[in-house]
């Protein structure tokens, strides 16, 4: 039996992809414990989950992301810096004590460091502890920096003076790819191959496993006779919405003699009912779904190019039509349409009739159906949850994974 320390970020997105993962280690018999915010983290991973509150104030009631502070116009390399300083590095130097206390409590032998919770990286560096990356975006294997030496060498100065306040200060690898193993929740097909962290890449694909939930939805609504197109932009973009929402719901309810939608509309802005029950029977807006269940009954997608929402369509064989927002978005977007797999719209500009040309193309055109099939049967040779327990278990074990 070994013991799995996982670290990570006030963020749904980067939860989930762990939380497979680490059911699969504690169905093996090894001891789990968590270091992040512990409402998040048990309505993600249960109840019963042993977490390490972090960071300071975390459990109050949830937490969000980055993108619940930062203004809604904020962009490109404004988005960028704003990440960083105000909320990677900081999230990082208010989780560090924490991390260190649990390790000192639970004795891990391996921790593993959700790519954004960068505390878990750079406290295993500096205690000497084997360390597992979670990768759940691809954005960073793409070095989207690369054409931007000004920009890199901004951000390996800020990475060097976090690692000296919080870590080694003569460390010298990147917190974001461990030396010893790197997750990675998608495979080339949809990624392409790794720019950055070698061979310590292991394709896994997406980890997908049942997800506690008390979500409420009237499937009795749905219309077998249409298809069905689900519209998300996931869980941290509320705060920029409202447009494309009443643009995609205008696209679709023009097309409701052969598609019926469902949105996800957390903020009502829609107008639609608040409960599942009554409301428009074509576009059926609701603040929360169960989003995996739906998955496996749509035709396709709408949404903003978020890696978990996006892998856990092509994981169904959903071709997509992605309009990203911020951060790595715009990357896993490019993704998509270079994999042939899904339609990119402009997110600020496109029009209703634009967002329903790009959903007939997915829904009718055959290519978009069949590169997305093809991803998905990379995604389950790649082994999801069971394989990333497996190579975490060789790394407890020897040290290093292996291939």
């Amino acid at each position: 039996m070994s013991r799995f320390l996982f670290v990570v970020p006030p963020l749904v997105g980067h939860v989930n992809p762990a939380v497979g993962v680490a059911a699969r280690l504690a169905s093996r018999g090894h001891r789990v414990a968590w270091v992040g915010d512990p409402v998040l983290v048990r309505r993600l991973a249960g109840p019963d989950a042993a977490v390490h509150p972090s960071p300071p104030g975390a459990g109050a009631g949830g937490a969000a992301g980055p993108g619940a502070a930062r203004p809604p116009d904020v962009r490109g390399p404004e988005a960028l810096r704003f990440l960083w300083e105000s909320f990677l590095v900081p999230l990082a130097e208010a989780m560090a004590p924490d991390v260190r206390r649990a390790v000192d409590a639970f004795r891990p032998d391996v921790v593993v460091a959700d790519q954004q919770a960068l505390a878990g990286a750079l406290v295993a560096e500096d205690l000497g502890l084997p360390w597992a990356t979670s990768a759940t975006t691809s954005a960073e294997f793409t070095d989207v920096l690369a054409a931007m030496p000004r920009v890199a060498a901004w951000n390996e100065a800020l990475l060097r003076g976090l690692r000296a306040r919080i870590g080694d200060p003569a460390g010298r690898g990147d917190p974001r790819f461990s030396p010893h193993l790197v997750l990675a929740f998608t495979t080339p097909e949809l990624a392409g191959p790794a720019a950055r962290g070698g061979d310590r890449v292991r394709w896994v694909g997406p980890s997908l496993t049942a997800r506690p939930s008390s979500v409420a939805f009237p499937w009795e609504r749905l219309d077998p006779g249409r298809s069905l197109v689900l519209v998300t932009l996931g869980t941290a973009n509320t705060d920029v919405g409202a447009h494309f929402l009443a643009r995609a719901a205008q696209a679709l309810r023009a097309r409701a003699d052969r598609v019926q939608a469902v949105v996800v509309d957390p903020e009502g802005t829609l107008g639609g009912a608040p409960g599942p029950g009554g409301g428009d029977p074509d576009v059926i807006a609701l603040p929360t779904v169960p989003q995996l269940e739906l998955l496996a009954r749509a035709d396709a997608v709408v949404c903003h190019a978020g890696h978990n929402t996006v892998c856990e369509a092509l994981w169904h064989g959903v071709p997509l039509v992605v309009a990203p927002i911020r951060d790595d978005q715009p990357v896993i977007a490019a993704q998509v349409a270079d994999a042939g797999a899904g339609v990119r719209v402009r997110f600020g500009r496109a029009g209703a009739d634009a967002i329903g040309a790009a959903v007939d193309t997915v829904l009718y055109a055959p290519q978009p159906r069949a590169a997305a099939r093809t991803i998905a049967r990379a995604f389950r040779r790649a082994g999801g949850a069971p394989a990333a327990a497996r190579h975490l278990e060789r790394l407890a074990e020897g040290g290093k994974d292996e291939a």
